[in-house]
């Protein structure tokens, strides 16, 4: 990162630091880091100066509340220097490799029968769906994350802020090093393509990361129950475990009730 995009926002940013990643040599320093705490309406306040500075906010959610160093944030623990490029993924042929790979048994996975995989990705089973359409809305896709940038710092008031120089959010997590779903594919880039493919067809805009998980806005979300599955089922191949270890019944049709009319996507990964 630029040092001279820093001293441009200087006078809006609490303390922080550059974090150069544990297989960094000190000349790349992908990321700043807030020393603290993320302020209120921070997130709000550099994501309004993303076009004048290319540094795209981030509130980073720590392992442990307690955690001084903020793991893996201020520990280097983040590694862009593995990662390929968003641009040469299709997000189409990502979503449809991964569901085929999550509803085929596979002989070293007995955690459920071919039945049961077919039973919670009904009413589709093995057959890919095929991407969800775009709905209409008339919501500001960025005026609604900032509302749910207040909204995730008030629930994880330990969250710090992270800014990484790339043109959207979708890029910030690969630029950043970010590696949630490192145990189903640890190149960070094939989600960021599917991640764009949403900030294009639902407004969603890239809000918070834990260290396995992430939190998007959407100011477009489903608002039928066809269209639900469809976007549940795009949920299912990009995180698995969204359904396979939820607390609601793992089916994909009740995933997708809950996502009708709802303005943020959240991701974890075990």
């Amino acid at each position: 990162m630029d040092p001279e995009l820093l001293f441009s926002v200087g006078t809006f940013l609490q303390p922080g630091r550059m974090i150069t990643s544990d297989e960094g040599d000190g000349d790349r320093q992908p990321r700043w880091l807030s020393d603290g705490p993320a302020a209120a309406g921070l997130w709000a306040r550099m994501r309004a100066e993303h076009a004048r500075t290319g540094l795209w906010p981030l509130l980073l959610d720590s392992r442990d509340p307690l955690d001084s160093e903020s793991s893996p944030w201020g520990t280097g623990e983040l590694f862009p220097e593995r990662m390929s490029s968003p641009d040469i993924h299709d997000p189409a042929e990502l979503l449809a490799k991964w569901w085929k790979d999550y509803t085929t048994l596979d002989e070293d996975d007995d955690m459920l029968s071919t039945e049961e995989r077919q039973a919670v990705t009904a009413p589709f089973g093995r057959l890919w769906p095929g991407l969800a359409p775009a709905p209409r809305s008339p919501l500001d896709p960025d005026a609604m994350a900032a509302e749910y940038a207040e909204h995730f710092a008030s629930r994880r008031p330990q969250s710090r802020l992270g800014l990484v120089a790339a043109e959207t959010g979708s890029e910030a997590l690969t630029a950043a090093g970010w590696d949630g779903p490192l145990n189903y594919d640890n190149d960070t880039a094939k989600f960021s393509a599917v991640v764009r493919g949403w900030e294009q067809r639902f407004g969603a805009r890239v809000v918070a990361i834990g260290p396995a998980t992430l939190h998007l806005s959407v100011a477009a979300p489903p608002t039928t129950a066809e269209e639900a599955l469809l976007v549940a089922a795009e949920h299912f191949a990009f995180c698995p475990d969204n359904i396979w270890q939820s607390n609601h019944p793992h089916l994909l049709a009740t995933y997708a009730e809950r996502l009708i009319g709802t303005h943020y996507w959240e991701f974890w990964w075990d």
